[in-house]
């Protein structure tokens, strides 16, 4: 199975935003684009039409990112696996293409800097590499390169050019602050430990004047220092009393020289930069990892680690969000019957509707510290069904989000897998410990109307015939049931060595498919249980999710090795593949209309492609 010779899915929009990042959101020096990572890709969104457009060509995670001061290139660093070497691509902005691709740090890059006329790019290695190096831009070669802090100190954490100047720039970690001069004849770069006297900190940030002559560090203890870039000496630093609560994670410069800071417990302030003292202060949920100003600082962005995106109006200092999406793993994706314009996500504590074409945000609901396994809607639309982890089913008002009913001990393991029959009269859920139970449900009353005790492990997956007298439950005991629904017995049994993770119906329903945990693609007589074809459906990892197109030509299917492949389901083979998921896939759906897919994973982000 060749994925090679394969043409590629086209992404049409993304609904995420790598929070974790340090410093992970830019806005473009044009102000109109703002650029932010979502796992292996750099997106680049338009502020007020919110286009989007991808560059794609990281291997792993993107850990950093960073934007030239003339907005021609863009940096980017990622994260791959121990032992191996991690890359730094820089982009043509314009082109929307790789400039150069530069290999040498371990594992991690953990930040990048573009010097301050474009001559220069320093990175800084993660904590299994711990060197800095300098890449002269216009050859892509690397011309120099050091360990970035003494053996005595911890691992380096930012990194800054100086704003005047290609051949000085700072580095900043777990005790250790230097200023470093790049001697671009002999090729070295010499470092010189700026003296802190009696002062012991952990430097997450750095931000050097305009003039060069100070620059201001943001530390773990919550409080600015500030260093003296010639002498290499502390001068000042503040707030000494009411320090900033769980420290200052990133701090930028303003056009009065005032310090505009992000906190870990969410405040983002205004500092005076004469005697440190707060100017203006306001408070969004979650860590801030970064802030980014638009023009001369009339609006700036605030990035967090719950992936929030804040925009501030400088003046008032009133924010509105601008983007919400998940930061924990989504564990099921699902459209409404007939409709392609919106569909609902599952995470740890939420349900989310999204609108697909714009992907705003339109619904949460919320139930905290509890893990979402499935979710559903009723085919008249009345009602969002859902299955959690402490074994109940709740029912929710689609249009406010209110709790309609709970069905409490549905079962006693979790409800794994909820599917709902097309009169919107009767719930089939699958529980953790194997039962699949039949509810006959309305607004007012809720009862069991039989539990089929056949499966030994999880029930995984369940889809219901058209006709609603039969349906299908993948378990991870490694069987596939197929069960009458008028005399709640059970009709077939599939067998197979794996961990059924997906079943789907073909359109004619006189076939299913499943994936799972063995990798191969499994077609099944809905009749007798025979198998008809067996398909390698991956190379490494489990396939997650599977879905039929509404015309039963293609199917998709998604899993561990976080690619999207299109297949025809007569031929068997795949046509298209899409990457982009930085996490595991754990679902995919076909839209209702067959026009394009929304895939999920366990990073938080929302796909979706274009189906050809």
């Amino acid at each position: 199975m060749a994925d090679d010779a394969k043409e590629w899915l086209e992404l049409q929009s993304t609904i995420g935003f790598a929070g974790g990042v340090s410093n992970g959101l830019l806005v473009h020096q044009d102000g109109k684009h703002v650029i932010y990572p979502l796992g292996c890709t750099l997106v680049v969104e338009d502020i007020v039409s919110k286009r989007q457009t991808f560059l794609r060509g990281h291997t792993g995670v993107i850990s950093c990112i960073a934007c030239s001061s003339s907005g021609r290139y863009l940096a980017s660093g990622q994260t791959t696996h121990m032992g191996f070497k991690a890359d730094v691509i820089v982009w043509d902005y314009e082109a929307k293409q790789i400039h150069t691709r530069m290999t040498l740090h371990k594992v991690k890059v953990q930040a990048l800097t573009f010097s301050a006329h474009e001559k220069f790019l320093a990175t800084l290695g993660g904590q299994d590499d711990g060197s800095v190096v300098i890449w002269n831009l216009s050859t892509g070669d690397a011309l120099c390169g050091s360990p970035a802090t003494m053996q005595s100190a911890g691992p380096a954490y930012a990194i800054a050019f100086a704003n005047n100047s290609d051949h000085i720039f700072v580095t900043g970690g777990d005790h250790t602050l230097r200023v470093w001069e790049v001697d671009e004849v002999n090729r070295k770069i010499r470092a010189t430990d700026c003296n802190l006297g009696q002062l012991r900190r952990i430097f997450k940030c750095l931000q050097v004047t305009e003039d060069d002559q100070y620059v201001y560090c943001g530390t773990t203890s919550g409080d600015v220092l500030q260093i003296n870039m010639s002498t290499k000496l502390f001068r000042d630093f503040g707030p000494q009393k009411q320090k900033f609560s769980q420290g200052v994670n990133t701090l930028t410069l303003l056009p009065t020289g005032n310090l505009l800071l992000g906190t870990g417990d969410g405040t983002v302030a205004v500092i005076s930069y004469k005697n440190f003292k707060t100017i203006k202060c306001s408070k969004v949920s979650g860590q801030i990892t970064s802030l980014a100003l638009r023009g001369r600082g009339h609006q700036f962005f605030v990035g967090t680690a719950l992936s929030h995106i804040y925009q501030f109006d400088f003046t008032s200092f009133k924010y509105t969000l601008t983007t919400a999406c998940h930061n924990d793993l989504i564990t099921d994706v699902m459209f409404p019957r007939d409709s392609s314009e919106l569909f609902a996500t599952s995470s740890n504590g939420d349900i989310r509707v999204w609108h697909a074409d714009t992907g705003k945000e339109l619904l949460r609901i919320t139930v905290p510290n509890m893990m979402c396994h499935a979710v559903d809607f009723l085919p008249n639309g009345r009602a969002i069904l859902s299955g959690w982890e402490d074994g109940k089913i709740r029912s929710f008002y689609p249009e406010s989000g209110k709790q309609m009913y709970i069905i409490h001990n549905a079962h006693n393991k979790g409800v794994t897998a909820v599917a709902v029959t097309s009169d919107s009269k009767r719930i089939i859920s699958g529980g953790g410990e194997g039962q699949v139970r039949v509810w006959d449900v309305s607004p007012q009353l809720q009862t069991m109307r039989e539990a089929m005790k056949e499966h030994k492990g999880a029930v995984t997956c369940i889809k219901v015939r058209k006709n609603d007298q039969e349906c299908v439950s993948a378990s991870s005991d490694g069987t596939c049931i197929i069960w009458d629904l008028v005399r709640f017995v059970r009709n077939q049994v599939i067998f197979a060595n794996t961990l059924f993770r997906a079943v789907c119906y073909r359109p004619d329903e006189c076939q299913i498919i499943t994936g799972g945990t063995d990798r191969k693609i499994g077609y099944w007589e809905t009749y007798d249980g025979s198998q008809i074809r067996e398909l390698d459906g991956s190379r490494t990892g489990s396939i997650n999710g599977m879905d039929i197109s509404p015309n039963g030509m293609y199917f998709i299917t998604g899993g561990d090795d976080r690619t999207v492949k299109l297949w025809l389901y007569n031929e068997g083979e795949v046509t298209h593949v899409g990457t982009g998921h930085s996490g595991n896939i754990t679902k995919v759906r076909v839209a209702p209309n067959g026009q394009h897919i929304v895939t999920v994973s366990t990073d938080g982000g929302i796909l979706r492609w274009k189906l050809p």
